[in-house]
Order: structure tokens, then C-alpha cells, then sequence
């Protein structure tokens, strides 16, 4: 049992909870907002339609990744290993501005082509539009984590708010707005800038002028970029950061290598855009764990770099993994126990998918632990081992989602990033043991983790003919859980209450 041992560690856990909570609000807010845009999309587009745009915005998780080439973490690694910041942001910005220009260059000559390899032989403009997004949001990545480094925030939270608020926007004026004008006024100005024929073209347009205002709004934090290009830190940078962008790539097979293979997998007969717009849609519904591992991310990154040299850092770490993992499982009781309520949210004709919701958000869970686990190489400098560990779990999701979808459509999909992300979580525990030991409160941690998939479990067998008697039990099983944690952690609770 870990007990508060100082108000230093107080004051720490309390920073890293108030700037999650900042990251979380703007995560929150944002993604809530963005979040409407999957039931608005369900309403307006056919599952087979809103196919393509989940299809294609895999690809774009894949491309930003490989684009960014870890040096996020490279940055926060050398910024606090070093006294040359402004050498460091320049020469790392620099590179992610070089490979982003770079990329958008072959990807407009060979447009065509592209487009005719993904099977959208008509649609090259998707192509540009969505290398322009990718390309405008790597060459913002560092100065967006200057701004994580340097602790502002409100401003991160702000600029990425901005961004999905004109995302959200230029999406209800074309696809709506303009509709509406043209059905009432056919000889209206819109004509010039809208085209029906467009259709889910609109969502790729909308995003790419949101990228665009966010540059511009990102000029300040471009400014402070020195005409400084170190070839020498570059290179170390580089081959730190290296083994991060395989990690990288391992995570978007593990989360979005589904959404490219059920087109692939599952025979023409059985409609395959549809299924995959169906899957897509509630795979949108664990859009609140991913907003809480988002947030919890931004923050703890650059807070366990700034703290490794804390004598007490290592039972901060732990005390961090326990309270991520109870706020994990209460998010994914809240929306399992009720997910009734949630599925509101989508079109009726998307319902068909509610069963893969457990599943995805207790594997976004285990993806957050993951994370949390992924310290120890990133501070012993083993980078190249969690690659590796991320290369296993790229394998076995590869292996699962092609031996199960065939068998069990995307439900196998959703099996399938579970128990990878599971494997992945027990050997990054066993291996980080070893070389950066951190002593996690696994008896509390497994306790709560077996509680809650129990509620769970008694909640779905149990039914009754009345549904208010069915909420009445979710309301009590989620209460008795809360009970749980509030006995079990008492004395943590009592001793930050009086800090």
C-alpha cells in the first residue's frame, strides 16, 4: 500500500493532475464537439459513404506518424538533457518542415496513381487534399511541443480548440448550409464554391482549412525558430528518435490496420464499405477514453523527462499508474454500463455495431497502461527495445485481423487490438522490470481491473423486462465500484486532503 510521503510529491502528482485536466478540458471539449460529427456524418452519408472517410483518415494516422519520426520525443528528450533549447527546436522543427515539403511533393506527382491503388481511381483530389492535412500538421508538431515543454497549456488547449472548432464549422457549412442555400436559391453565389458532387470530399476540405488557420495561428511560436540546422545533433536526435517512429508505426498498425484490411477481407457480397462504416461509427463511441488517454499523454510525457532526477520519481510513476487505471475503468464502466444512452448518439442503422464497444474501450485502456509502461526505455535510452515490443504487437494484430475477420467480420478487429495491446502491456511490465524498475501496486491494479470486467459481465447477462429496473442495477453496480476504490484508497485520499 503506497501512502503520500511528502508534500513534494503532493505538489508533483497535483502539477501533472492540473495540466492533464487543462489538456484534458481542451481534449474533452474538442473532441465532444468533433465527437458529433460521427452521429452528424451517420445521418448524412450511407454507412458504405462514411466507409471511405474512415478508410482514408487510417492511411492519414500511418502517414503523420511516419512524417513526425518520433521527434516529439526526441525533443523532450534532448530539451531536458541539454542546455542548447533553441539549437534543439530549430534543428528538429527544421527537419519535420523538410520532410513534410518533401512528402507533399511526391504525393501530388504521383496523385493518380495513389488514388488508383486505393481504389478511388476518380478521387485524386482526396489524395492532395489529405497530403496537404498531413503534411500541415507535422510541420506544426514541434512547436506544438515547444508549447507542452515550456508549460503553456491554456495555449496548446487553445490552439487546438481553434482547430476543431473551424473543422466542425466548415463541416456543417458544406455539407448543410450550402444545400439548404442552393435548394432555395439555386442562382445563390454558393454554386461557385459548392459542388454536390463532392460529397464526403467536404470532410477532407474542412479539415484542410482548419490546418491552415491553425498555421496561421502558429506564427508566433514559428517565429522563435532559429536559422540554426545542427547536422551532428540531427543525427543524435535522430537515431534516439528512430526507434520511436517504429513504436509509432506499430501503434497505428495496432489501432488502424483494421479499418485498411476489413475492405480487403471481407467478400463484396457481404458489403464491406458498409461494414466498415458501421464499425467505424462505434468505433467513435470509445471517443472518451481516447480523449483521457490523449490528455494524459500531452502531460505525462514531458512530466516524467522533467522529473527522472527526483529521488522519489519512481513512486511517483506508480502512484500514476494506479490513478490512471481507475479512471480508465470508470470511464469504460460509464459507458459500458450505459451504453444504451451512447448509442443514441449514432444513426439507428449503425446499431448493429454496439457489440464492439467493450472490447475497443477496454483495448484503448490497456493502450494507455501501455503507455504509461513505455518510460522505462524512453529514459534508459533503450528506445530500440520498445521498438521491438511494439513490432510483436504490430505482428499479432496483422495475424489476428487476418485470421479473424474472415470468421467473425470486425468483431474479430476488435478482438484482436485487445489482446495485443494486453501482450504488449504484460512484456513492455516484465522487460521495463529489468532495466528500469518501478514498483506498480499490481495487487490493487489487477483488483480493480477484474472488478470492474465483472460488473460488466454481471450487467450484460443480467436483464430484466424493465429497463428502468436495468438502470437502476448499472447505476448500483457503477456506485459499488466507486465504494471499492474509495475503501481501498482511503488513506491515499485522507493524506492529500490534508496536504
Amino acid at each position: 500500500m503506497y501512502i503520500w510521503q511528502n508534500l513534494t510529491e503532493v505538489g508533483t502528482l497535483k502539477k501533472l493532475a492540473g495540466e492533464t485536466a487543462i489538456y484534458g478540458m481542451s481534449s474533452i471539449i474538442g473532441r465532444f464537439l468533433n465527437w458529433w460529427l460521427v452521429p452528424y456524418y451517420s445521418r448524412i452519408f450511407l454507412p458504405e459513404e462514411y466507409g471511405v472517410v474512415t478508410n482514408l483518415y487510417s492511411y492519414v494516422a500511418f502517414l503523420l506518424v511516419i512524417l513526425t519520426f518520433g521527434m516529439e520525443t526526441g525533443f523532450f528528450r534532448f530539451a531536458n538533457k541539454t542546455q542548447q533549447n533553441d539549437k534543439i527546436y530549430s534543428t528538429s522543427a527544421f527537419s519535420l518542415f523538410g520532410s513534410s515539403l518533401l512528402f507533399v511533393a511526391i504525393a501530388f506527382i504521383f496523385s493518380g496513381k495513389l488514388a488508383g491503388f486505393l481504389d478511388y481511381p476518380n478521387s485524386k483530389q482526396y489524395i492532395e487534399w489529405l497530403a496537404v492535412i498531413v503534411a500541415l500538421d507535422a510541420a506544426t508538431a514541434i512547436p506544438f511541443a515547444n508549447l507542452r515543454l515550456e508549460g503553456k497549456a491554456v495555449r496548446f488547449a487553445t490552439l487546438k480548440m481553434v482547430n476543431i472548432f473551424f473543422n466542425i464549422f466548415f463541416n456543417v457549412f458544406f455539407l448543410t448550409v450550402c444545400p439548404y442555400i442552393l435548394k432555395s436559391n439555386p442562382d445563390s453565389f454558393v454554386r461557385f464554391i459548392y459542388h454536390p458532387e463532392f460529397g464526403v470530399g467536404y470532410v477532407f476540405i474542412s479539415n484542410l482549412i482548419a490546418s491552415v488557420i491553425t498555421l496561421i495561428m502558429l506564427i508566433p511560436e514559428i517565429r522563435k525558430i532559429k536559422l540554426l540546422f545542427d547536422w551532428r545533433l540531427f543525427r543524435e536526435m535522430f537515431w534516439y528518435s528512430f526507434p520511436i517512429l517504429l513504436v509509432g508505426i506499430a501503434g497505428m498498425v495496432n489501432q488502424n490496420i483494421d479499418k485498411i484490411l476489413i475492405p480487403e477481407l471481407i467478400p463484396a457480397a457481404q458489403k464491406p464499405m458498409e461494414q466498415l462504416g458501421i464499425y467505424g461509427a462505434n468505433y467513435k463511441l470509445a471517443v472518451i477514453m481516447n480523449m483521457f488517454i490523449q490528455a494524459f499523454r500531452y502531460s505525462f510525457e514531458p512530466f516524467f523527462f522533467s522529473h527522472q532526477k527526483n529521488s522519489n520519481s519512481r513512486l511517483i510513476y506508480a502512484h500514476v499508474m494506479k490513478y490512471f487505471v481507475i479512471f480508465g475503468l470508470l470511464i469504460f464502466l460509464g459507458i459500458t454500463l450505459f451504453i444504451d444512452v451512447f448509442k443514441i448518439i449514432i444513426g439507428s442503422e449503425y446499431h448493429s455495431g454496439l457489440k464492439v464497444v467493450p472490447a475497443v474501450l477496454m483495448a484503448n485502456l490497456f493502450m494507455g497502461i501501455y503507455f504509461n509502461l513505455s518510460l522505462w526505455y524512453k529514459l534508459s535510452d533503450k528506445t530500440w527495445m520498445g521498438a521491438w515490443i511494439a513490432g510483436i504487437g504490430a505482428v499479432l494484430t496483422i495475424a489476428a485481423n487476418v485470421l479473424l475477420i474472415p470468421v467473425m467480420g470486425y468483431m474479430g478487429s476488435a478482438y484482436g487490438v485487445l489482446v495485443c495491446f494486453i501482450i504488449m502491456t504484460i512484456i513492455s511490465y516484465v522487460v521495463g522490470q529489468k532495466y528500469y524498475r518501478v514498483d506498480y501496486d499490481l495487487k490493487r491494479i489487477l483488483m480493480y481491473l477484474a472488478v470492474a470486467v465483472g460488473f460488466y459481465y454481471l450487467s450484460d447477462q443480467v436483464h430484466f423486462s424493465s429497463s428502468l429496473i436495468e438502470y437502476g442495477l448499472n447505476i448500483s453496480l457503477f456506485s459499488a465500484f466507486l465504494v471499492v476504490v474509495f475503501f481501498a484508497e482511503k488513506n491515499d485520499i485522507r493524506s492529500l486532503l490534508k496536504r
